[in-house]
């Protein structure tokens, strides 16, 4: 499932433990204004998860901090800033909270149906190309037999090829 990039969000990963919001908004604020900054909590410790997301107002200054932060070093670590991807929320395909579960069903169905045809379709082609490679090979063998030149090894590769046909 291809996600569509948020181009003014930027994921900065490899955040040192002491980083909080504020310090990862002064690192970032060179760049452009900044709409939020957000450092998700690990909900058993109440620390931060070694990452977070910085929401730029235009996209050129999210692009600046991206192309100038990646591989900068912050509290002795190295981070890694990419464009973030949308958030996802849990409930169906689409991710949709408000969607049941089942919302999905019938293109799942489309799906296995899809694949099931694919499958059948590879089957087919697989076994064509078999046929013509044992035609191709009793040709072979058939103009191996009718050369006059009685060369011993041509005639050894023919009744090879001969059996190869037959079973």
């Amino acid at each position: 499932m291809n996600q569509a990039v948020q181009k003014n969000t930027l994921y900065v990963g490899g955040l040192a433990e002491e980083v909080n919001e504020a310090i990862l908004h002064a690192a970032f604020i060179p760049f452009g204004d900044i709409k939020d900054v957000k450092t998700p909590l690990d909900h058993a410790t109440q620390k931060h998860r070694s990452f977070g997301f910085v929401t730029f107002l235009e996209r050129e200054d999210a692009s600046a901090a991206m192309d100038n932060m990646d591989g900068a070093e912050l509290y002795g670590r190295v981070l890694t800033v990419n464009y973030a991807l949308p958030e996802k929320i849990k409930g169906g395909e689409q991710g949709w909270a408000a969607q049941p579960i089942w919302a999905d069903a019938d293109t799942w169905f489309e799906r296995q149906q899809q694949e099931e045809e694919l499958k059948r379709l590879q089957e087919e082609q697989k076994a064509a190309m078999q046929v013509a490679e044992d035609l191709h090979r009793k040709k072979m063998a058939e103009e191996r037999e009718g050369e006059k030149d009685e060369d011993p090894m041509a005639m050894a590769e023919a009744e090879v090829l001969k059996q190869n046909a037959t079973s």
